[in-house]
């Protein structure tokens, strides 16, 4: 197929699959949003999940800024938006992870995520309405996220300090991203200065120059853990990592920084690809150990699809025909296994032989997220390339 066929195929999967499905399902009139979801869209647990509460603020919101004004798009981000608003946090403002149905708490504040996404979600709706509110409460959330980020749970932290001190990469890498999406109601020097340092943390300090791959966790000064979470690679996390790298190269034109990010990406691909049963594995340790996670070998939807986006904006930015060929091989593994044409959505979880492990569609971890969002920038990602095809 042709970028153009390969377009044609994300906007509908995304227009016509994926989102009347959460627009179908996931609404409690109470407030809110339902996530977890049978593959059918029955709810099957009624607790709310703060971070996933964001991220489906934000996708709808997105939707509304960048593909066409659909009143039903605005109206149900601002239903979550409001759950959110009026429940999603404690008396400091920090957002609690797990709520019940009515919005009370169940699970305190230790997850820093719950307020990346929050941010994120009102940031994207004030785009949408202009609404101060959903600008100020996304401006004080980042700030707050900024000042906790060198003890992210703070007092709810159960590790003993000072014995094995370590810093993990998700919220780098998180902030690669968030940091320019909320960009529009931040101070232009602070978003410049965190970019710089967010590309050296990433780049630099979790990067392994030895194996060429990124490590899930690294000593405060950046040196190497011999141990299960200092061994611990996540594929997935480089690869969705690597196209927000390559996003941020592309505003600063910077080649010699897109160059490597895909060198770290192929690397990630080789490194992390089940060659017995096909797929990306989900966590491997770098030394070859037996990893401490007993999913180590399950195949993940957001994993696939995040590899996806990488290679396709890797090929859109160089014409690379290994990025191609990977794209190619990422896309007839992920809509092979995961996509669900009969009922909508992606499957989320498949055991290591590419079968369906759990029929949810949504649940704790998963909800309306990686797949619209990854559908939303690969169609784009193909537009682009067929223009410049076309040039």
């Amino acid at each position: 197929m042709n970028s153009n066929d390969y377009s044609k195929i994300y906007k509908s999967s995304l227009l016509d699959n994926v989102m009347p499905f959460w627009l179908a399902h996931s609404k409690d009139e109470q407030g809110g949003y339902f996530t977890c979801l049978d593959r059918f869209g029955h709810v099957f647990d009624t607790d709310k999940f703060v971070w996933l509460q964001g991220r489906q603020v934000w996708m709808l919101a997105t939707l509304y800024n960048k593909v066409e004004r659909r009143s039903e798009w605005l109206d149900f981000a601002k239903h979550g938006a409001d759950f959110l608003l009026k429940h999603g946090m404690d008396g400091d403002g920090n957002f609690y992870f797990a709520l019940n149905r009515e919005g009370k708490p169940l699970v305190q504040p230790y997850n820093i995520f719950s307020d990346c996404f929050a941010a994120l979600g009102l940031g994207g709706l004030y785009s949408a309405t202009g609404m101060d509110e959903y600008a100020e409460m996304a401006r004080k959330t980042f700030l707050n996220i900024i000042s906790r980020r060198d003890n992210t749970k703070g007092k709810y932290n159960k590790l003993y300090p000072g014995t094995r001190d370590l810093k993990g990469f998700s919220l780098p890498m998180i902030l690669s991203n968030l940091s320019v999406e909320l960009e529009h109601i931040l101070d232009r020097q602070l978003v410049d200065q965190l970019i710089e340092d967010v590309i050296h943390e990433v780049m630099e300090v979790f990067y392994q120059e030895d194996s060429g791959l990124i490590l899930e966790n690294v000593y405060v000064d950046g040196s190497f853990c011999d141990s299960f979470e200092g061994r611990l690679v996540n594929p997935g996390h480089i690869l969705e990592a690597m196209w927000f790298i390559m996003d941020l190269a592309v505003r600063k034109n910077d080649r010699k920084l897109i160059n490597k990010a895909i060198a770290i990406a192929l690397r990630a691909l080789d490194f992390g690809w089940d060659t017995e049963f096909g797929g990306i594995l989900y966590f491997k340790d770098i030394k070859g150990h037996p990893p401490q996670q007993l999913e180590w070998d399950q195949k993940l939807w957001w994993v696939h699809i995040e590899a996806m986006i990488c290679m396709a904006k890797a090929w859109q930015l160089t014409g690379d025909a290994q990025c191609r060929a990977w794209f190619e091989k990422l896309h007839s593994y992920t809509y092979g296994h995961f996509s669900d044409p009969d009922y909508g959505e992606w499957f989320g979880y498949l055991n290591r032989r590419g079968e369906v492990l759990l029929p949810l569609k949504g649940g704790k971890w998963k909800g309306c997220f990686h797949v619209p969002r990854g559908l939303f920038q690969l169609w784009k990602t193909m537009d682009a390339i067929s223009e410049r095809q076309t040039n």
